[in-house]
């Protein structure tokens, strides 16, 4: 089973093509989203080095249990593991998340697909969900950096953002020179508009949240890197990984591992306490 040390330090082990991996797959797809995704995939997989696509497509069924769509969270799950979400952004400004709101867990319950609920052999309920980050400028189209977050340190709890959704919903109900449906995944519909009620106009949320080198950049503020690679996760769910994975980490001295404290998301009163893994290339 995979996880974000193994891929971590595939990345770090790889550092020399993963300027130009994206870029390749995005010439190849004409997609620089795709080409990002892709080189997430490979380096969970550790196929960064592999040439042979059965080889790699098989790798890719060994370690995923869901390969996801465009259109629903999530992008990937892991066998047993993590699910992970793939952001692409040419500006370290804010990222579009769409009708999704954040989610500092993945639950099976929530609006996935059913190919997505029904992903493993086991029925799973909840999964930990790791938001992974890419900035490729548009000028240079090469990785500048890449963040993985573990939603629980960057998401408030479900409720927080549903209750938004609820008021916003009540509010719409109010109106008396509308007809508004509200029983719908969006946030309503304004229906009958013309004199021969055929048409509708659909009300649907834009989430967007700062990228997470805004967010955190008391930890890590990102300069003129060639490249750049951090990770933020929770130290309860650091000291779950294999012993074999943690000493692969600790003991490689290109990489910076420290024990840091950030706000809580659901109250920034309160702490969490993380381990902060960074790899620069300068």
């Amino acid at each position: 089973m995979s996880n974000i040390l193994q891929a971590f330090i595939n990345i770090v082990n790889n550092y020399q093509i993963n300027i130009t991996k994206v870029t390749n797959e995005n010439n190849r797809a004409n997609n620089m989203g795709e080409g990002l995704e892709t080189y997430i995939k490979e380096a969970f997989s550790n196929t960064l080095l592999e040439s042979d696509k059965k080889k790699k497509k098989q790798k890719f069924r060994n370690y995923f249990s869901y390969e996801g769509s465009k259109t629903r969270i999530p992008d990937l799950i892991l066998k047993n593991g993590d699910a992970i979400e793939i952001k692409k952004t040419e500006a370290l400004g804010d990222l579009q998340l769409n009708s999704s709101h954040p989610k500092a867990i993945l639950y099976s319950s929530q609006n996935i697909s059913d190919e997505c609920r029904n992903c493993e052999a086991k029925a799973w309920i909840k999964k930990d969900i790791l938001y992974t980050m890419g900035h490729i400028p548009k000028k240079s189209k090469n990785l500048k950096s890449l963040w993985f977050v573990y939603g629980t340190c960057y998401a408030a709890n479900e409720d927080i953002y549903q209750d938004v959704v609820n008021e916003i919903k009540d509010t719409l109900k109010t109106t008396n020179t509308l007809q508004i449906d509200i029983d719908c995944k969006e946030l309503g519909k304004v229906k009958n508009i013309d004199s021969l009620k055929i048409t509708y106009l659909r009300i649907r949320g834009m989430w967007v949240i700062k990228h997470p080198s805004k967010v955190f950049d008391d930890l890590y503020k990102q300069t003129d890197e060639v490249f750049s690679l951090i990770a933020i996760i929770p130290l309860e769910k650091y000291n779950t990984f294999p012993k074999e994975d943690r000493d692969n980490i600790e003991s490689n001295k290109s990489i910076t591992i420290t024990d840091e404290e950030i706000s809580n998301p659901n109250n920034a009163a309160k702490i969490l306490k993380i381990k902060l893994l960074i790899f620069e290339i300068k």
